[in-house]
Parts: C-alpha cells; sequence; structure tokens
C-alpha cells in the first residue's frame, strides 16, 4: 500500500514537469546570434531555422547582437529568463571571452550547455592579389618582412585569431592583426584586398575560394578537404598543428531540465534531417550534435587550453 502511494506521488510530481515541457513553447523562441549577419554562426543559424521551428512547434526568430567579440549578444542571453524563450548560438569565442573582456559573462556560471552543433576545419586564405601562393612562400614573405603581413579576424580571442598565433609560433614569424567586427566585415575586407590573409571557417569562405576570389594556402583541419584535395594541411609542414571552429547552443543558467532537454532532442532531429546535413556538408561542417554533458566537459577543455595562449600572448580587448 505505501509503496503505491509512494508511486502515485511521483507520479503526481513528475506530471507538472511533464505537462510544461509539452506545453514549451507557447510562444515564438528567439535565437541570440551574437555576430552580425553574413558570419558563420549566423549562416548555421539560418541553415537549422526552418526545420527546428517546425519540430519544436513555434516561430523562431534569429536576433543579431554583435560586439566584444560575441559578448554584447552573450551579456543580453545572459540576463534573460531562463525559460527556454531565449538561445544563444555561439562560435568558439564562447569559451575564450571571458579571459578577454571583462563584461563578457562566465561560461560556466551564466549558461546551460545544451549542444555542440558542429565544427568545421578553418582555412588559410591569402587575398587574390597577395604573392605567395603556398605555406612556404608565405613564411618566407613573413621573415623577410616582420610584422608586415597583415592577418584579418573577427575579434580578439577568436579561433581566426589564435589559429594565426600558433602558425606564428610553429613558423617562427610575426605578423600584424587586423580585426574587425564579425564574420561577415571579415570577409568583405579580404575580398576588398585590404588585408593580405586570413584563418576562416571553411564553410564561411570556401564558395569565394573555389570562385578564385580568395587563394586558400592551407587547411587547419587533421586531413584535406574533399572540395580542396590539393591543398595542404598546416599539419603536414608543421606536425601537431590544427586549428578548428566549433558552434553550439546554450541557454540562461536556471533553465528546466525537461525544457533544456526538449531543445536539445529537437535540434538533435533537425541535424539529422537529409537537406539540413547536405546543406551544412556542402559548406565543410561536421555534424556533431554532443550531448550537454560532453559538451559542458568540451568547453571546459577548450577554455583551460586557449585560456594559457591567451595569457602567453598577453592579448586584451581592442
Amino acid at each position: 500500500m505505501r509503496t503505491n502511494l509512494r508511486r502515485l506521488l511521483a507520479a503526481i510530481l513528475l506530471f507538472p514537469c511533464l505537462a510544461l515541457a509539452q506545453a514549451y513553447p507557447s510562444k515564438p523562441v528567439r535565437v541570440i546570434v551574437p555576430f552580425p549577419p553574413g558570419g558563420t554562426t549566423d549562416l548555421i543559424a539560418r541553415i537549422v531555422q526552418p526545420k527546428f521551428q517546425e519540430f519544436i512547434g513555434n516561430t523562431v526568430v534569429i536576433e543579431n547582437r554583435s560586439g566584444a567579440g560575441g559578448s554584447v549578444g552573450a551579456l543580453e542571453a545572459a540576463q534573460a529568463a531562463p525559460d527556454g524563450y531565449t538561445l544563444l548560438m555561439v562560435f568558439d569565442t564562447h569559451a575564450v571571452n571571458h579571459h578577454i573582456f571583462k563584461m563578457a559573462p562566465d561560461p560556466f556560471k551564466a549558461f546551460e550547455h545544451i549542444m555542440l552543433m558542429v565544427t568545421s576545419p578553418s582555412l588559410l586564405v591569402g587575398v587574390s592579389n597577395f604573392a605567395p601562393n603556398t605555406l612556404a612562400e608565405l613564411v618566407e614573405r613573413a621573415k623577410a618582412q616582420p610584422e608586415r603581413v597583415t592577418y584579418a579576424t573577427p575579434g580578439s580571442g577568436s579561433s581566426n585569431h589564435l589559429g594565426a598565433l600558433l602558425l606564428q609560433q610553429y613558423a617562427g614569424i610575426k605578423m600584424t592583426q587586423v580585426a574587425y567586427k564579425g564574420g561577415g566585415p571579415m570577409i568583405q575586407a579580404l575580398l576588398g584586398s585590404h588585408v593580405d590573409i586570413a584563418f576562416i571557417s571553411t564553410p564561411l569562405i570556401l564558395p569565394h575560394a573555389l570562385a578564385g576570389k580568395v587563394k586558400a594556402i592551407a587547411i587547419g583541419g587533421k586531413q584535406r578537404i574533399a572540395q580542396l584535395p590539393d591543398v595542404p594541411t598546416l599539419a603536414e609542414t608543421y606536425p601537431g598543428f590544427e586549428q578548428t571552429s566549433w558552434f553550439g547552443l546554450l541557454a540562461p543558467a536556471g533553465i528546466r531540465k525537461e525544457i533544456s532537454m526538449r531543445v536539445w532532442k529537437e535540434m538533435a532531429r533537425t541535424l539529422e534531417v537529409p537537406e539540413v546535413r547536405q546543406r551544412l556538408a556542402e559548406r565543410g561542417f561536421d555534424v556533431r550534435s554532443s550531448p550537454p554533458e560532453e559538451f559542458l566537459r568540451f568547453v571546459q577543455s577548450e577554455s583551460d587550453k586557449l585560456g594559457k595562449l591567451i595569457r602567453d600572448n598577453r592579448i586584451e580587448a581592442e
């Protein structure tokens, strides 16, 4: 009798949680992209938006809130109600911004990590009128003219910036950073030949490389990519070199477990849709769909590793 009563009480206590998850969302869900339109994070958000809103059962609105390497949008998301109606799509700067920007929220206290969505290797490219065509020629130029070669980034601490720092360490060269406010402006600077080179996530720059608007010099990932089979990896010259971009989904800390898992479930379903996977693959993305615990461990590892690189190079906010 007591056992049955305990079961009944447990069911009664569980019912509101189940009902809440089923009722969510009863109004539009906004996804904050903390970068301008046209960047890689924005591209991913717009690829997944149609199916995600279909699966979750309400309108999904993408809002671009750029500034301070993604910290402006992150702070807005962190201050939102943890009810599942505000989500944050992040770039790899999420793991390092708190090392650089005073305004950046603590990634481990301010957010619930929902999913590592996709990753992509970085591509080292040069503008069309940049004389060096190979990695060896680039290094030779940089050694002959220290700090004269310029590289574009969407902000200090981004994977683009850290990739260039790693190359300088491996090759023993010095180059000069030119920071822009997001991936879109960075691309425009490259296409306009306002800088010499850049590390950029493959999906964002691949169409321009295939069209000959920029020259592909090297791949930052462990393997060559099918779209550019003749372009070598940096690891072929510098063993151990790897530069990969990643993108994930967060919610404000304090969100109810059943709501965060509903978000994870529907985003995982979205990333399994063949046409979504195809659009991502065509642009060089690898789908991950990592569960929350695994994503959190990954971000903690990235923060520890890259935090040291930032301190060693004394990287500060512009």
